[in-house]
């Protein structure tokens, strides 16, 4: 039976060399203000000059999936040619009073609440036209949670290559090893997306796992 072990995996890696795409198709996922818009920015800025967009804290801010295409990433004589998605955070649950804690009136919260829902849809339906995923966690909480869990699962079911950044590890209470931990099957690469730490080595890691 060995024989046939080694065919399916030689056979497995023609196929991916003989339809290995020109450019891929990146999404970044993950929970509210795990810094998802803040990663994308800071990708942008390294390669194109340019940003994505605003981050905020206000929890669910980016309501609609955001597209930037043709980012070129050289590393190591590697090159990568990316389109990235930025995407709504992902929440089990959105109730609109957690919006009322930032000043906005009952009717703005429940508007906001609406969009965050739609915009959760929206980033589970951009899994099916997606060639890879990068998903941030917050390294200074607990990365076992049922959004993790669900989204780690329906990336697995897609077949799609994961990446697992544990951003934010500039906090004092930051524990990339918690994350690594609870998801050892994945890769995991710390970094701080704001301060730029272990960047070089995200693109790095990028380059191999995406191309």
């Amino acid at each position: 039976m060995g024989w046939v072990v080694k065919l399916k995996k030689r056979f497995s890696f023609i196929l991916k060399w003989f339809f290995k795409k020109d450019k891929m198709k990146i999404g970044i996922y993950g929970p509210p203000n795990a810094g998802k818009t803040t990663l994308a920015n800071r990708i942008l800025r390294d390669w194109t000059g340019d940003i994505m967009g605003s981050a905020s804290d206000v929890p669910h801010e980016t309501r609609r999936a955001r597209l930037r295409e043709g980012v070129r990433i050289e590393v190591n004589g590697k090159s990568l040619n990316i389109d990235i998605v930025d995407t709504p955070g992902l929440a089990t649950k959105i109730d609109f009073h957690e919006f009322l804690k930032y000043g906005m009136d009952e009717e703005e919260a429940k508007r906001r609440a609406k969009e965050a829902t739609e915009g959760v849809i929206e980033a589970i339906k951009w899994l099916d036209d997606l060639d890879g995923v990068l998903l941030v966690m917050d390294s200074s909480e607990d990365p076992f949670t049922q959004v993790n869990v669900t989204i780690i699962g329906n990336i697995e079911a897609r077949g799609l290559p994961l990446l697992i950044v544990a951003n934010k590890i500039d906090l004092p209470n930051a524990s990339p090893a918690r994350i690594k931990s609870a998801f050892p099957q994945h890769t995991v690469v710390p970094i701080s997306a704001l301060k730029g730490l272990n960047i070089d080595n995200l693109y790095k890691v990028m380059a191999e796992k995406f191309s």
